[in-house]
């Protein structure tokens, strides 16, 4: 039996959650990216130009065409059969309204900057929202407050031990970037993760898992389209701190200031 690139990856780990749905779909198929395409056209996917969305190899990318342009230009997305390509392509039937609006983003601002050296702060935003972000979904009420404060503040203690029984029922994260998720294929412990952090309503966690993944979708998108993207957005989150997404979580394991860092005095 052949082995294919994705056969050793853990499904059951809860950093694949919001990616899981999809990837069961495309696991059991001959032909996965056949499937991915069958998939795409049974979610009506499409760009920011409402170009149908298809996953091609990457050899049929154009020479010197710049990747997030020719997605742009075409709605073609060169998908390489390696895990970090495959977890994009699953992030794009997962998330498809938060990734139209980051390649619509970053193909602005080629359109506008060209491909030099340097990425400039918009694109360099939305390239580690799209290769490393987090969704940090909290309640819209004091706890959810309390909680990011403690995160913001890098105090983990309070965050992920003090604070932990708020993870599920008035906190979650959804991995999102496709790199974050190729790391975690093998995780260490000091995997980072660039927190984006999305305020609800606390009805949104009596939701189905469906139902907040396209909540969560939407609201994304509308925040991204509506302001002007920087690195600044982001907060850090050790992502392996979360409780129960690592064994033996105690003290000792936080007190890690090589991972769980105090937060920078400027």
């Amino acid at each position: 039996m052949t082995i294919r690139f994705f056969d050793d990856i853990d499904w059951s780990q809860a950093w694949f959650a919001a990616v899981r749905p999809a990837a069961q779909g495309l696991l059991a198929a001959d032909d996965w990216r056949a499937q991915l395409n069958q998939f795409a056209v049974q979610a009506g996917l499409s760009n920011h130009l409402e170009l149908p969305l298809r996953f091609i190899t990457q050899e049929e990318l154009p020479e010197g065409a710049a990747y997030e342009a020719h997605i742009s230009a075409t709605g073609l997305v060169p998908t390489r059969e390696n895990l970090h390509d495959f977890f994009n392509a699953l992030v794009w039937l997962t998330f498809p309204a938060i990734k139209r609006q980051l390649n619509a983003l970053q193909a602005a601002q080629i359109a506008a900057l060209g491909i030099g050296k340097s990425r400039g702060p918009a694109r360099d935003a939305a390239t580690i929202f799209d290769e490393n972000a987090a969704l940090l979904v909290l309640a819209d009420t004091a706890e959810g407050a309390d909680l990011i404060a403690a995160l913001r503040a890098h105090a983990w203690q309070d965050a992920f031990v003090t604070q932990a029984d708020k993870f599920g029922n008035c906190a979650e994260v959804w991995c999102f970037g496709h790199a974050l998720m190729e790391k975690l294929v093998q995780p260490y412990k000091a995997i980072t993760a660039h927190t984006w952090v999305v305020m609800v309503e606390p009805a949104y966690f009596t939701l189905d898992a469906i139902a907040r993944r396209a909540h969560i979708d939407g609201l994304v998108a509308q925040q991204l389209a509506s302001q002007a993207l920087t690195t600044a957005d982001y907060t850090p989150l050790p992502v392996l701190g979360l409780p129960g997404w690592w064994p033996r979580q105690d003290a000792v394991f936080y007190e890690d200031q090589q991972v769980f860092r105090s937060k920078r005095r400027h």
